[in-house]
């Protein structure tokens, strides 16, 4: 995987930093593919050079940029213009809640079974008399 990292330079208690595309697996100030800006935090306010068409093109290749180049390339309005060009992301999945039925209305008034309840009570007594 490419990323896009800080590589540090400059003397010690005076931090730079070069913005560089670099493989995943290569360490902090190892090898490189190519240098896309600088970064110096002692300046105030910070100095932040990145080259855009750079920066965009590796972007657009796939590279994850590392958490503090992604803030300085949104400091710059990079990123901004990166997610314009990209479109809006992959749509996640709705959850799917199930909803409890809804609860049952009574029965409307009508014949009521308790109606039909003595009609039954003579055949009762028709059998008993046999």
């Amino acid at each position: 995987m490419v990323r896009i990292r800080l590589r540090r330079v400059g003397k010690r208690k005076q931090p730079m930093y070069r913005v560089v595309v670099a493989d995943a697996r290569s360490p902090r100030d190892g090898r490189f593919i190519e240098i896309i800006g600088q970064y110096n935090p002692l300046t105030n306010p910070s100095a932040i050079t990145i080259d855009n068409d750079k920066a965009l093109t590796w972007l657009r290749k796939g590279a994850q940029p590392s958490e503090q180049v992604k803030s300085l390339l949104k400091r710059t309005g990079i990123w901004s213009e990166y997610v314009k060009d990209k479109g809006p992301g992959p749509r996640k999945p709705k959850k799917h809640v199930k909803t409890p039925p809804p609860p049952k209305a009574k029965a409307e008034p009508g014949p009521e079974p308790a109606a039909e309840a003595p009609a039954e009570a003579p055949a009762g007594e028709a059998e008993s008399s046999e």
